[in-house]
């Protein structure tokens, strides 16, 4: 009985500055804010759900991963002025596959029916906070410090261009033999056979593949299959209000 009361506070979120996180990264928060980057540090950045596995398979120095939006972010990594990769996806799909993943993840609250997770994200009581206000704040700053932003999208429309940017970016260069490879490596459907990558070693009694295979999908446009007509009008609606007077432009479609 004690196990699953402690299981069941573990999924109880917790909120630092009025975002909500996990109750292991509250609870380890203070060690989280002391975190010492080093000057050559990549920090990939994204929402949850935005395909960063990709990201995790390119070349560089000590590569780094968060979820955190830019006002919670330990400050020795701005004081260092590290690089940061920050791969965006559009809401739509990003709210479709953080369903599913919320549906088989068993240390996060349950996400309920469909009907009442739209509600959720688009309030912002997911874990890790807005989706609107995270791809704002890091989308505002991106000239401000060494940001590279990428969208979920071109990767899946040219991934080896996107690929090409980053190896830029990091200062590299790579010839067209290993570029291949790598774009053939992280391709979706090899990643989705990688248990590296798929997290089938992960015990079940955290990640529950049978309810929803951690590499779901990776596809743009499957939001049509969840949305109603009512929903994507209020949604469009809500995405005017909460992203208007930034340039920031989605592709919702391929």
């Amino acid at each position: 009985m004690a196990m699953t009361t402690e299981l069941g506070e573990q999924k109880q979120l917790k909120e630092v500055a009025g975002i909500p996180l996990q109750a292991t990264t509250v609870d380890n928060w203070s060690q989280i804010q002391k975190f010492e980057a080093k000057p050559d540090d990549l920090l990939i950045c994204t929402y949850p759900k935005s395909g960063v596995e990709k990201a995790s398979a390119m070349p560089s120095p000590r590569i780094l991963r968060t979820h955190l939006p830019t006002q919670l972010l330990p400050p020795s990594f701005w004081e260092n002025n590290c690089k940061f990769l920050y791969v965006a996806r559009n809401a739509k799909d990003c709210m479709v596959s953080y369903y599913h993943f919320q549906r088989m993840n068993q240390i996060l609250p349950d996400p309920g029916t469909w009907e009442e997770y739209f509600e959720t994200f688009i309030s912002g009581k997911v874990p890790w906070g807005p989706w609107f206000d995270h791809v704002k704040g890091w989308w505002e700053i991106r000239d401000r410090y060494e940001i590279l932003f990428l969208f979920f999208e071109d990767m899946k429309r040219n991934l080896k261009h996107e690929i090409q940017k980053v190896v830029h970016f990091m200062g590299k260069n790579l010839d067209e033999t290993v570029l291949d490879k790598i774009v053939q490596e992280t391709s979706f459907e090899k990643m989705k056979e990688n248990p590296l990558t798929n997290r089938s070693t992960v015990p079940k009694s955290i990640l529950d593949q049978s309810i929803s295979p951690f590499m779901r999908k990776g596809t743009v446009g499957d939001w049509k299959n969840h949305f109603t007509v009512s929903q994507n009008e209020r949604f469009d609606q809500i995405y005017r209000e909460k992203m208007e007077g930034t340039s920031i432009k989605f592709c919702m479609d391929l």
